[in-house]
């Protein structure tokens, strides 16, 4: 009877060894943030994208993801990274003046673009390297600048000809470097959609090929991804959605017949087309300006704002970089110079353009998708705002500690696995 007892006292300890042996501690999650730049929240459907469909039925999808005010490339891409509006990190728009600088920031300016003096807030890439983590960035706004005195463990500096492929094999190589090096936050750009809706809006069939072609990409990276074993978080996004504007002589306010008969040497003007920003230090002449505006045949396709009137909703207004006065032209309207718009009217082009409040307009709805091992499966939810993905992602990294964001974990929390 000992010896039975002695015996199976044997076994039990040598299958525990064997347990203890080949047991390997749960692999830390990896994310991967893509952003096909100007996706509208229904272009999935509007245009049967397979992949698209694909992923969203094993993962998470949002009926749409609002972006941050104004809906701009620029700023949305850094809300998204920051998890801070425009109004909090700083880069308020594609194009504003910055009076303590003395600089006025344009995204076609590339020395402006790399000064770390125009981003606020901690980026992801830099997050996860605080954390003991690598990070990478096949482009991304922000990722060229030295912020918080750093950049990306692996970046490139924005290249629009370098072909797609060749951005999502390089994604795939960092994935296969060994453990030591091998990146645990990622973020992607691709440009496709939004310079095919630019060109000839959102309903026009070179918007449609965009899309598909953005699909085939998807399916391309989610088959190299599947040969890695790795557990692996894809999170696709985009930074505004598209809204058509149509070639007629009534849809453009030309800047010229906007600040005729303004003294220009007494104020600074800087256009956005959905919107565009005075600066002055001669408060009274902004008063005229503005009623001036409000006097001029058309002033029905915008409206004028200074700081203090701007809807809480924008959360936007307060930060020096963005104009003493404010004019913020209709959705369906548009504000450009009387050259442009001669060419747009008699080429008879359909127009796609964004920056409008996605509060007003449907049209600037992005996309939210996610899959991936720490993503709930065939989850829908509701609209919501782009700066809740950074406190999401910092927690599926496994980050606790974060900066001051205006994000909030609670938003996005429920779609992940407990």
């Amino acid at each position: 009877m000992k010896k039975h007892f002695e015996l199976i006292v044997l076994i039990a300890v040598v299958a525990l060894v064997s347990v203890t042996k080949f047991q390997t501690p749960e692999e830390a999650p990896y994310v991967i943030l893509i952003s096909f730049d100007g996706f509208r929240h229904d272009y999935v459907e509007k245009y049967d994208a397979p992949n698209f469909k694909q992923f969203i039925s094993n993962g998470v999808a949002a009926e749409a993801m609002l972006p941050s005010y104004p809906s701009k490339t620029f700023p949305n891409h850094y809300s998204i990274v920051t998890g801070m509006y425009p109004n909090t990190h700083g880069l308020v728009d594609n194009n504003f003046y910055d009076a303590e600088l003395d600089i006025q920031y344009s995204i076609g300016n590339r020395k402006v673009v790399e000064n770390p003096a125009f981003y606020g807030g901690l980026p992801l890439w830099q997050l996860a390297q605080q954390n003991g983590m690598k990070s990478a960035s096949y482009f991304w706004v922000g990722s060229e600048a030295p912020i918080a005195g750093s950049f990306p463990d692996y970046y490139h500096i924005y290249d629009g000809k370098v072909p797609n492929e060749d951005r999502i094999a390089t994604v795939t190589d960092w994935l296969k470097l060994p453990e030591a090096d091998r990146p645990s936050f990622i973020s992607l750009y691709f440009s496709l959609v939004d310079d095919a809706g630019h060109r000839s809006g959102p309903n026009d069939e070179m918007t449609h090929q965009a899309v598909l072609e953005a699909d085939r990409l998807l399916g391309t990276l989610m088959q190299a991804i599947s040969q890695i074993d790795l557990p692996i978080n894809v999170v696709i996004t985009s930074d505004h959605g598209m809204h058509e504007i149509t070639p007629k002589e009534e849809s453009y306010i030309t800047v010229e017949d906007l600040l005729g008969g303004l003294d220009s040497d007494r104020f600074r003007f800087v256009n956005n087309g959905p919107h565009g920003h005075f600066y002055s230090e001669d408060k009274s002449y902004l008063k005229e300006i503005a009623e001036e505006l409000k006097s001029k045949p058309g002033n029905n396709k915008y409206e004028v704002f200074f700081k203090s009137e701007m809807p809480k909703n924008w959360h936007y207004g307060t930060h020096d970089r963005i104009g003493d006065l404010f004019i913020k032209i209709n959705p369906g309207y548009y504000l450009t110079s009387a050259q442009r718009k001669s060419g747009i009217i008699a080429n008879e082009s359909y127009r796609g353009e964004h920056g409008f409040d996605p509060d007003e307009t449907m049209d600037m709805g992005a996309i939210f998708y996610a899959n991936g091992p720490s993503f709930k499966s065939g989850l829908r939810i509701e609209k919501f705002r782009n700066i809740h993905i950074y406190p999401m992602i910092a927690k599926v990294l496994g980050i606790t500690e974060l900066p001051e964001i205006d994000g909030e974990i609670e938003i996005l929390e429920s779609i992940l696995k407990e």
